[in-house]
């Protein structure tokens, strides 16, 4: 950008903050509208955590009983909180695959021929891909509620646990763009998206209560941050919560855990990654 000053033009320094902002936000519009334009990476990014929904509410629900609830219907109300925890967590790997595929097509060149602010690359990808789950909460809330499954604490709490969803959505995105950054191609990222987030989501309260892991596993459950997420967002739900103990720390503050271990985890991944794509870009 230039002025004129008595007749000579004059370069005119860019902000960093705020166009870094600016042009992140301009990326994740960009990413936004592909995936309105590829319909069938939206339809089956809806599908997978309804399948999820209805294969464990009708097939494995009767046979989890939920601690300290006797209520037929308890698993269900049980299941959804670990299922928008799951489905959130899977953000990352849409950011995986996503940036992988970007700079395999060469389309990070291209990038990097504009004037434009290094990181808004990635804040626009960790931004697009963790509002797209703004889409997928509301078609599984539809479900949940299909199913049996209710929000029995307020309208504001429920609000509250939206956010707190959509808080570790943007978190995890941050974690798949690190990881992205470090792969050869677009295959090898989508088996590198997905390894690290099934033991991550099934090594948790998500599905069963922890009383039911061994002693050893419930320590690393506990402390798991999709745990603190899904604890959290049952007690803003009002939903069971299946807890037979809170003698570990994260389980006795839920939300306050799941806060700060996302403001960590940003902050360590959004360092590690812009430093990562700086390396990779100036090749």
């Amino acid at each position: 950008m230039s002025t004129l000053t008595a007749g000579v033009p004059v370069a005119m320094k860019r902000p960093i903050y705020g166009w870094t902002i600016h042009d992140g936000l301009v990326v994740a519009r960009r990413n936004l509208i592909q995936t309105v334009r590829v319909p069938e990476l939206l339809f089956f990014s809806l599908v997978q955590p309804v399948i999820f929904v209805l294969l464990f509410a009708y097939v494995f629900g009767g046979a989890i009983p939920v601690p300290g609830d006797s209520d037929p219907n308890a698993y269900r109300q049980y299941l959804m909180p670990g299922i928008f925890g799951q489905t959130v967590a899977f953000a990352a790997a849409s950011s995986t695959v996503g940036l992988a595929e970007d700079m395999h097509k060469g389309l990070i060149d291209r990038f990097r021929a504009l004037p434009m602010a290094p990181p808004a690359v990635l804040i626009g990808r960790t931004l697009a891909d963790a509002a797209r789950q703004i889409l997928v909460l509301f078609v599984l809330t539809i479900t949940g509620f299909l199913v049996g499954w209710r929000i029995d604490n307020g309208l504001l709490n429920a609000i509250y646990a939206y956010a707190l969803l959509l808080l570790f959505a943007y978190t995890v995105a941050w974690i798949g763009a690190w990881i992205g950054l470090y792969m050869p191609n677009p295959e090898t990222a989508n088996t590198a998206g997905l390894v690290w987030l099934f033991p991550m989501t099934f090594l948790s309260n998500a599905f069963v209560p922890l009383a039911s892991l061994p002693t050893w596993l419930q320590y690393i459950a506990a402390w798991n941050p999709i745990s603190a997420l899904v604890l959290a967002t049952r007690e803003l739900f009002g939903n069971p919560t299946g807890m037979a103990n809170d003698q570990y720390w994260p389980l006795q503050h839920p939300q306050l855990y799941t806060i700060a271990s996302c403001v960590a985890l940003i902050a360590i991944f959004s360092t590690l990654s812009v430093r990562r794509y700086r390396r990779t870009t100036s090749r």
